[in-house]
């Protein structure tokens, strides 16, 4: 995600906890939130996918998902 965007949803942080945000302003938090949560979520889903188990006998296992 990007620097500018990061500076603004703690720009918008700040104005919620000195007083109330617009409407747009409250719509604008809410999508940047949601972007930075799924850069997060994506780049934590990135390590997981690249994590390797080696066993004690020295064999190597990848994660797999589960399937519910």
């Amino acid at each position: 995600m990007e620097q500018a965007k990061i500076d603004r949803i703690n720009e918008l942080a700040r104005k919620a906890k000195a007083g109330a945000l617009s409407d747009a302003e409250q719509r604008e938090r809410a999508q940047l939130r949601r972007e930075y949560l799924d850069a997060v979520l994506g780049n934590l889903q990135q390590q997981i996918d690249n994590l390797v188990i080696i066993d004690e006998d020295g064999s190597r296992h990848t994660f797999q998902k589960r399937e519910d």
